[in-house]
């Protein structure tokens, strides 16, 4: 049976806040707390649904600009959107119709011809090599005089969800917390970062709040119904590390900002709920076999959780009842969803932090 918490909200944000007239921390804020009324707000009283000695964690991956036109063998047009690097010198990608949908009918040793003569010759499914059809995604190797980035820098731009029409600047697709580094970084933004503003920044210092930093590189966020996400590549500080454990030793709640932060903080939590600094890749899914260690809360964008492992993401770490009334109350009320769309707060009652 269909739940309130299976259906995203009605309304899909086509375009920024900005374009909307509105600034980024105008987005519309849902609070919800276990045992207790959900709050409609705006993202700028974010610090006064927190209290002093919480902990806010945001993901400083840079999104890149992975999408890419090209055509394939039979001349048909195509989309390529770069999720990431992979083993041997390959990258992960796959492949969309101009109506946004996935190329099902790919093979491996297919060549897509790109912008400036840049050809990518599909090797492998990914991540299961043995997969040689389909719907990918697929491991390509992409030769490029310069590097990879360089040219998508470019010939990319951003991918979008479908329902966005219109081209935006990569600009649109960044966080107030993106930082550019050597390596690849999201392929997808980290959206759940993005209504952030210095104002809104300022009046979590001003309420004790603290604020720490990880990085993980998010890959295409649009696998098809029943497929997990991709292993993701990952960096937790140790100065993240000391502030989460600081935290919960004073007794504060840590919010991740995301299902990325969620992920990369339980990568590196131990099974009492402390925190080490780490970098690799992450392979984990939060669900009913491995519940939340240290992640206490969870600001989050409205996405349509059908198609990924959200639904047990979210209730892992809030609990099913409170994630089905807000995602009840966002369909009442018309909140805006998926990257572009307004946030929600996930609060429970008491820790969610489990030995196991």
């Amino acid at each position: 049976m269909s739940t309130a918490r299976d259906e995203p909200p009605g309304l899909r944000a086509g375009e920024p806040a900005e374009a909307r007239g509105l600034a980024r921390d105008e987005v519309r804020l849902l609070v919800a707390r276990e045992r207790s009324p959900l709050r409609h707000t705006t993202f700028r009283a974010l610090p006064a649904a927190l209290r002093r000695g919480d902990l806010v964690v945001v993901n400083t991956s840079d999104t890149e600009p992975a999408a890419v036109d090209g055509r394939r063998p039979d001349g048909s047009p195509v989309a390529l959107h770069v999720s990431g690097p992979a083993p041997d010198d390959l990258h992960v990608v796959e492949l969309r119709r101009p109506d946004g949908r996935r190329v099902t009918d790919a093979v491996a040793g297919e060549c897509v011809r790109l912008p400036c003569g840049v050809v990518a010759t599909l090797i492998t499914g990914h991540p299961d090599p043995r997969v040689v059809s389909g719907n990918g995604p697929w491991r390509a190797r992409i030769p490029v005089a310069g590097g990879l980035r360089a040219w998508l820098a470019c010939t990319g731009r951003p991918i979008r969800s479908p329902h966005v029409s219109q081209e935006w600047p990569l600009e649109a697709f960044r966080t107030v917390f993106s930082q550019p580094e050597p390596e690849f970084g999201s392929a997808e933004m980290p959206s759940a970062g993005r209504p952030f503003t210095p104002e809104v920044l300022d009046g979590l210092r001003t309420r004790g709040i603290g604020l720490a930093r990880l990085a993980l590189h998010a890959g295409i966020s649009s696998p098809a119904a029943g497929e997990a996400p991709l292993p993701e590549r990952y960096r937790v500080p140790a100065a993240a590390a000391d502030a989460v454990n600081a935290a919960h030793a004073a007794g504060g709640r840590v919010v991740a900002v995301g299902a990325t932060v969620a992920r990369a903080l339980e990568t590196v939590a131990d099974p009492a709920g402390r925190v080490a600094a780490g970098a690799g890749w992450t392979h984990l899914l939060l669900g009913p076999h491995r519940g939340a260690r240290v992640v206490d809360g969870l600001l989050t964008g409205w996405h349509d959780p059908a198609a990924a492992h959200l639904p047990a993401l979210l209730e892992t770490i809030a609990g099913a009842r409170l994630v089905e009334r807000a995602y009840a109350a966002a369909r009442q009320h018309g909140y805006r969803s998926e990257e572009f769309g307004d946030s929600c707060l996930l609060l429970p009652a008491c820790s969610t932090r489990r030995a196991q």
